[in-house]
């Protein structure tokens, strides 16, 4: 397998790809290794994954580098990633022995019940090459933590950055064979999801996703699933125009346009159409696209190259065909790489392929904006494609809340910046760190417990976990 850089189409290094056999030698490895692991004290699991963090921050800027030339990510938003990936690690430190402490739930006659989590087992983790350090250590650290062993599969446009994560991991201190990575396209992916694992956790497109859900449903494995969406916003005409203008061409361009939660539809109230139109539009010509370790480009080359590229012309090219204009871009790039111009479509017709669900199976390649006129607030709820869910870095103003101060915080969401662990615990990260720690845990079945009696249902929905009735038969919820 090559990988390549999609800054210049030059073939970096050829790396041999993982066939069925060491797929399955990896996972046979794993599951042999991950008892002693579970049994190592939480406190020595912590110290390896605090020796990892100490690793990333030592050569943070080798890794950057790395993850530029095979991505295509600029050099200053490579910085942010992996900067992004240290509070992260400790988020997870804080959080994990709480989250892992035994429960009484219940104590009468003479008989206490106690929940008590005990480790899946292997964790597959599919990981995402939008931002390789960031989605694969979401899935890693609190699978390591909780005492799992991990067969990791790197994205094949991501493959070195996913080599390098291993070894800083085994130099951290987690044995080889409890952090095993497999390498290639999405037919070892699907080797590695048919292999007998515990859980499964994937990023990537709607429709590879769903191929991984049917695959792994007859045997009701744990499965995580972050996929791609066509995510909205909707402008007020309360906003400041030109602070609107600019945070939204941040949050749809931001990476070239290749994350989960970027911008890809635009809602903007008629009153402020035209001005709005026109300062986000200077906004994204403004741009500097071009090689990505000059520390001024903004844009880099499309990750997924070729593939990318002929997505890309064809909803531009299904969009012009409907009707709609392209105020700036709509068209590859004339230099040597993968490069598209970021692109502003406005008159689109809501039923087009750069407007509707289809576009999910684009892996993360989306740069371009689409505009559209709006008179009242509500009408972004009719507008959006398949009954989808809005952006989780972009919600809608309502019409109720139209305060100056909301506003403002509001253009703060809308950037899909590498998300961090706040300083504050907040509830929502709180909550998520819960359940991430937790996915990667099953209940033990408590000793002496009464056959008759149940243990803590609501509280083993609420941290998706198994509930194990009484002396091993296993009940899930």
């Amino acid at each position: 397998m090559r990988v390549i850089n999609p800054a210049t189409g030059d073939v970096l290094r050829d790396v041999a790809e993982s066939g069925r056999p060491a797929i399955a030698a990896a996972c046979r490895s794993a599951r042999a290794a991950q008892p002693a692991w579970a049994a190592t004290p939480l406190a020595a699991r912590c110290e390896a994954i605090r020796r990892f963090r100490a690793l990333v921050v030592e050569r943070a800027e080798p890794l950057a580098r790395t993850l530029a030339l095979e991505v295509g990510k600029p050099i200053a938003q490579a910085r942010r990633e992996l900067a992004g990936v240290l509070p992260r690690v400790e988020f997870f430190l804080a959080e994990v022995g709480g989250v892992l402490a035994d429960e009484v739930v219940g104590a009468a006659d003479g008989l206490e019940e106690r929940i008590e989590r005990e480790p899946l087992g292997v964790v597959a983790n599919v990981s995402a090459w939008n931002y390789p350090w960031f989605v694969a250590a979401n899935v890693f650290l609190p699978a390591l933590l909780t005492g799992n062993a991990v067969v990791y599969k790197p994205s094949e446009f991501a493959t070195l950055t996913g080599l390098t994560i291993a070894e800083l991991v085994h130099e951290a201190g987690v044995p080889a064979d409890c952090f095993q990575t497999v390498v290639g396209g999405g037919d070892v992916g699907a080797m590695l999801v048919e292999e007998r694992v515990d859980a499964v956790c994937f990023t990537g497109s709607h429709a590879t996703g769903v191929k991984v859900a049917a695959a792994v449903a007859p045997r009701l494995l744990r499965l995580q699933l972050e996929l791609g969406g066509k995510d909205p916003v909707y402008v007020c005409d309360d906003v400041d125009v030109g602070a609107a203008a600019a945070a939204v061409a941040d949050g749809a361009f931001y990476n070239a346009g290749q994350s989960c939660c970027a911008v890809e539809r635009i809602y903007v109230h008629d009153r402020i159409w035209d001005r709005f139109v026109a300062a986000f539009v200077d906004t994204v010509r403004g741009y500097v696209i071009g090689d990505p370790f000059d520390e001024q480009t903004y844009i880099g080359p499309l990750a997924r190259r070729d593939a990318a590229l002929a997505h890309l012309d064809a909803q531009v090219a299904d969009a012009l065909g409907r009707g709609a204009r392209a105020l700036t871009g709509g068209r590859r790039v004339a230099r040597p790489g993968f490069f598209f111009a970021p692109t502003v479509l406005v008159d689109v017709d809501h039923d087009g392929r750069h407007a509707r669900g289809d576009v999910r199976a684009a892996d993360r390649s989306r740069p371009r904006g689409l505009g559209r006129r709006g008179r009242r607030a509500d009408e972004r709820h009719r507008l959006r494609p398949d009954g989808g869910r809005l952006c989780e870095r972009a919600p809608p103003c309502r019409a109720p809340a139209r305060g100056r101060e909301r506003r403002q915080r509001l253009l703060e969401l809308l950037r899909p910046r590498e998300p961090t662990a706040p300083v504050d615990g907040s509830r929502r990260f709180r909550a998520r760190g819960d359940a991430l720690a937790r996915r990667h845990r099953r209940l033990r079945p408590p000793e002496g417990v009464a056959p008759a009696r149940r243990v803590s249902a609501n509280r083993a929905r609420r941290g998706f976990l198994r509930r194990p009735a009484a002396r091993g038969m296993a009940d899930d919820v």
